[in-house]
């Protein structure tokens, strides 16, 4: 918080009094410890003929602020004077100077406070151990600006300092000011309340403006880095001149005006003292700016200026934050007494001799214009203009020198104390006054709070009403505040909506801080509010539309227990049932004509591969591992050449009998008999060899796909060698084809069973099942995968029963009068009986 700055009035009401008092010499006097004081009594450079009258009004406010603070210094060390358990024995006393609000004015006493006592000079020293300054401590001045240049010399002397108004946020380091201390919570605790309050109200789109000075920079910067972590958008930030006399102003006060207008901002927030805020106002009304939340600070909305601007009311709604302070008891009263009794000769005689005494040798402080007033000009702006601070810096200084004297409640003893010793105590001890309890905090500042204030108008009377209140947590009570719209609720101003969890921020436009919500995507999380982007979820893990967490994605295979793994296991029970049903049928009838056509004892081992077959189809079903995956495309391998190997003597015997029929009988028993098993084996031996292979080259392997299924994580088996692959399975296709090329081509005689087209059609079906099978097995990544390779294992079986075997056990079964062998022969037997015969 920072209060206004100060001007000097060279004529007001209190000029027509009966004569000039000697209220000037109240503001120097003699004591074992003297604290010097630094006050805006005014600035003689003030030219009236060139103001307006609302800056009359201005100047005798702000000059009545100084003289109050003033003389609530002189208050609070009378009082300490005259406790007796404080400092008793003790006397303080005290020297105010004018700072004029000009740094320059503000050096000449801060620079007579810094000489040695007695004289008019500051000693050049290696070593300030023993150096004893005029004053014991300063109390102000009350600008940040002055105290900005004022702290450098006390801290290079450890004077302590305390200012009653300063609050720059600069101020706070302590290493650069070692001295200085303030009683009054600095921009920084302003701020927070501020961003605060917006944020209360969710206006995330404001403007901001600030006198180009010393607090309205410090401000706004503050407010602009703050502003930034706490999701508020600035539209505008601009500086509005102090020197309203330059050429330069009115333009600058357009302009911005102008610039906020376009922005379309409800709230504006302004960091200034009185007079440029004034102006801004004065200006916004003119131009037609419209009805505006204005957000304010204590430097101008307790200004009898800024409210007595021609129709102020039309801005809009005022809001703002003050120090919590509470009153002084008795000052008023004081501040009366004196008033009367510096009318009195003899008073002001004897003032004027305590005066002179002080310091003979010490430029005249005398407020030139301070004889002029009298107590109906100040008694209006007692209850407002806040002395607490002032007199707690008194109370700071004078509760260091009790501790630092070591004073008991018999006295203190006059031992002489340099400035530098009561930094110690004021640094670590609390204090307490009226009752209160203070303490400087690290940065060498007091917090006591801030009051909400809202402008309300009844009648058109300005009221400051409290509405909130702020110690480290803001607590507004809304009810109370009745806004400019139509509803009398609070107006929106953002340029962004809250987003919802589960959306992120798409910036728009060009404005960086505008944007719009949008949903996260599938398998993409909110992780902030300030996220500007969706985090992608883990490979383990997955997310729906909009989601604030992932989830732990869920194991996706063919489960037993499923509609579909059910319905597959179901099947192959079923052909599993009907290579049993077809073996024993044939191993019943295995001496009879049509089962040793078909192959004999070769049938019975190409049924047991087909039931093998049938059964591998539980190695798709359930959870798959690593070995899993490595037997499935080998049980599948070996048990269709089984099948095929047992096939492939009959195919031979077929062809040599059909397109060799000279050379037939000597090679026919390479293909049936016993023989025929070497055939078998050696096919056997050339598939097991290819299945090593497979295992070296490239086996399959377990494949976790986090791609394929949008919640789950697919477990399946990949095919880590197409070579391999290709080497497993080429060999049957070879042996199929073979059986396919030895067999489609036969013609058999009439009434005569054809055993060549069972061969055929089964060859067939594989070729068309494993079409298929290739297709959709290289492209498929769901868990479909598994039932497509059940499918194609049972399809292949179904195809070889169906196809060859399951028509002979009709004939075993329903037919037996064809098994004879007179129906079953190989195709052309016939032909060389009869050249037999001729």
């Amino acid at each position: 918080m920072q209060l206004p700055g100060l001007w000097l009035c060279l004529s007001f009401g209190g000029a027509a009094s009966l004569g000039p008092s000697c209220l000037s010499a109240q503001f120097r006097r003699p004591g074992d410890f003297v604290l010097g004081g630094l006050f805006p009594f005014g600035k003689d450079t003030v030219n009236l003929t060139a103001r307006s009258e609302p800056t009359l009004l201005l100047c005798e406010r702000l000059f009545t602020d100084g003289l109050i603070w003033a003389l609530g210094m002189t208050f609070a060390i009378e009082q300490i004077n005259n406790s007796s358990s404080l400092l008793p024995g003790i006397t303080l006393g005290y020297d105010l100077y004018d700072t004029c609000f000009e740094p320059l004015v503000a050096l000449q006493p801060s620079l007579l406070f810094l000489t040695r006592k007695g004289t008019t000079g500051i000693g050049v020293l290696c070593n300030y151990t023993e150096y004893q300054p005029r004053v014991t401590a300063v109390i102000g001045p009350h600008k940040s600006d002055l105290c900005l240049v004022t702290a450098k010399l006390f801290s290079s002397f450890l004077i302590p300092q305390v200012s009653y108004g300063a609050s720059s946020e600069t101020l706070s380091n302590t290493e650069l000011y070692p001295s200085f201390y303030r009683t009054v919570p600095s921009d920084k605790n302003l701020v927070e309340a501020v961003v605060l309050l917006l944020n209360h109200f969710g206006w995330n789109w404001v403007a901001t403006v600030g006198s180009d000075d010393e607090y309205g920079r410090g401000a706004q910067a503050l407010f602009l880095s703050m502003a930034g972590t706490n999701n508020i958008c600035i539209a505008f930030e601009g500086l509005i001149p102090t020197d309203l006399a330059e050429p330069s102003a009115k333009k600058q006060l357009e302009d911005t005006v102008r610039v906020i207008n376009s922005t379309e901002v409800n709230v504006v927030v302004l960091f200034s003292y009185s007079l440029p805020a004034q102006a801004l106002l004065e200006h916004s009304i003119r131009m037609g700016l419209g009805k505006k939340v204005w957000v304010g600070t204590e430097a101008w909305m307790l200004s009898d200026v800024s409210a007595s601007t021609p129709n102020i009311q039309s801005i809009g709604t005022v809001l703002g934050f003050v120090m919590r302070t509470g009153t002084v008891p008795g000052f008023q009263e004081y501040v009366a007494e004196l008033f009367s009794s510096v009318e009195q000769e003899g008073f002001c005689r004897r003032s004027r001799e305590l005066s002179g005494l002080a310091s003979a040798e010490a430029p005249d402080a005398r407020c030139q214009h301070c004889d002029h007033v009298t107590l109906g000009d100040i008694w209006p702006m007692l209850g407002v203009t806040s002395v607490q601070p002032v007199q707690v810096a008194v109370y700071g200084v004078a509760h260091a020198l009790h501790r630092a004297l070591g004073c008991t409640s018999k006295g203190c003893p006059k031992t002489p104390i340099r400035s530098w010793q009561l930094l110690h105590f004021m640094n670590t001890l609390p204090f307490e006054v009226n009752g209160q309890s203070f303490r400087f905090d690290q940065s060498h500042g007091t917090n006591p709070g801030y009051k909400l204030i809202f402008w309300a108008w009844r009648n058109g009377t300005l009221t400051n009403l409290p509405v909130g209140d702020y110690d480290q947590s803001l607590d507004v009570r809304k009810a109370q505040i009745e806004f400019h719209t139509a509803d009398k609720k609070e107006p929106t101003s953002e340029c962004f909506r809250r987003c919802q969890p589960g959306q992120f921020r798409r910036i728009k436009g060009f404005n960086l801080c505008c944007y719009d919500c949008t949903d996260c995507s599938e398998n993409t999380f909110w992780s902030s509010t300030d996220s500007t982007s969706c985090s992608p979820c883990p490979r383990h893990q997955w997310a729906p539309a909009r989601s604030t967490r992932c989830h732990d994605r869920s194991e996706r295979f063919l489960f037993w227990d499923e509609p579909l793994g059910l319905a597959l296991v179901t099947l192959m029970a079923l052909t599993a049932a009907l290579s049993c049903v077809t073996a024993l049928l044939f191993l019943k009838h295995l001496r009879t004509p049509l089962a040793q056509l078909s192959g004999g004892s070769r049938g019975l081992l190409a049924l047991l591969c087909l039931l093998l077959l049938s059964l591998s189809c539980c190695l798709y079903v359930g959870r798959p591992s690593a070995a899993l995956c490595r037997l499935q495309q080998l049980s599948y391998a070996l048990c269709l050449n089984g099948c095929f190997s047992a096939l492939v003597p009959k195919a031979l015997e077929i062809a040599l009998v059909t397109e060799f029929p000279g050379r037939a009988p000597g090679l026919r028993r390479w293909a049936s008999g016993g023989r025929a098993w070497l055939l078998v084996a050696a096919s056997l031996l050339t598939q097991a060899s290819l299945c090593l292979c497979h295992l070296r080259l490239g086996p399959d392997f377990l494949v976790a796909d986090y791609e394929s299924l949008p919640r789950e994580v697919l477990l399946a088996c990949g095919t880590q060698s197409w070579l391999a692959f290709a080497l497993l399975h080429g060999y049957n296709s070879c042996l199929a084809f073979a059986c396919f090329l030895c067999t489609f081509m036969v013609q058999t005689p009439p009434r005569r069973y054809n055993v060549a087209r069972g061969v055929t059609f089964a060859t067939l079906i594989c070729f068309v099942v494993w079409i298929f099978f290739l297709a959709v097995f290289a492209t498929l990544r769901t868990v479909l995968r598994a039932v497509t390779l059940i499918c194609t294992v049972l399809a292949t079986a179904l195809g070889i029963l169906a196809s060859y075997f399951v028509p002979k056990c009709c004939i075993m079964v329903f037919r037996p009068d064809l098994n004879t062998r007179d129906y079953c022969q190989n195709p052309g037997e016939e032909e060389p009986q009869e050249v037999n015969r001729q």
